[in-house]
C-alpha cells in the first residue's frame, strides 16, 4: 500500500502535469511553427544512457536525429515552413520520483520530480501555400525535470521546468 508521502506526491502531480503538458505542447508547436531558433531549448542537455545510447533520443518519421542542435538545424535549413495544429494531447506520470543527474531535484512537496509522458496528435501543413494538404501526425515525448531549473529551485524566465528526453514523431498517412 502506498504511504502518505507517495499519495501526496500523486495528488500534487495530478494537479501539476496537465499544466506542465499544456504549457509544453503550446510552446513547443509554436516554436516549430514560427520560432525555430528556440527549438534546442526544449531538449535536455546531451547525456548518455548506461549502455552508451545518447540522450536526448529523437526520432523523426523513423529517422534518428543526432541531437537537439541537429533537430533545430533540420527545421531551420531543410524543412519548409510548417503549421502544426494540435487536435488533442494526453499526459501521464511515468516516474514520480525522478531526480535529474547532477541536481538535488525539487523539494518533494512541489511534485516536480517526475517524468511525464505526453502523447500528441493533430495535423501539420508543410509549405506556405494555402493549397498545402494537412497531414495527420502523432508524436510522443518523455519529459524530464530540467537540470537548470532544478538547480535554481525558482522559476526563471526562459528556463523550462521540463525538457525532452525522448521524442518520436510520425506523419500519419
Amino acid at each position: 500500500m502506498a504511504g502518505p508521502a507517495h499519495v501526496n506526491a500523486i495528488k500534487i502531480s495530478t494537479n501539476e502535469i496537465p499544466t506542465a503538458a499544456q504549457y509544453f505542447v503550446e510552446s513547443y508547436y509554436l516554436a516549430l511553427n514560427s520560432h525555430r531558433d528556440s527549438i534546442t531549448s526544449f531538449y535536455m542537455p546531451a547525456a548518455e544512457m548506461p549502455g552508451g545510447k545518447p540522450l536526448p533520443s529523437i526520432s523523426f518519421n523513423g529517422n534518428q536525429i543526432a541531437n537537439a542542435a541537429a533537430m533545430q538545424t533540420m527545421f531551420k535549413q531543410q524543412m519548409p515552413p510548417s503549421h502544426y495544429e494540435v487536435q488533442c494531447y494526453d499526459c501521464h506520470v511515468v516516474n514520480p520520483n525522478y531526480v535529474a543527474e547532477g541536481t538535488q531535484g525539487w523539494p518533494a512537496k512541489t511534485g516536480k520530480n517526475m517524468t511525464i509522458l505526453v502523447a500528441v496528435s493533430g495535423y501539420v501543413k508543410y509549405g506556405s501555400s494555402k493549397e498545402a494538404k494537412p497531414r495527420g501526425f502523432s508524436e510522443s515525448f518523455l519529459l524530464v525535470p530540467n537540470p537548470a531549473a532544478a538547480n535554481t529551485r525558482q522559476r526563471l524566465k526562459n528556463v523550462k521546468e521540463w525538457v525532452i528526453q525522448t521524442q518520436s514523431f510520425r506523419v500519419v498517412v
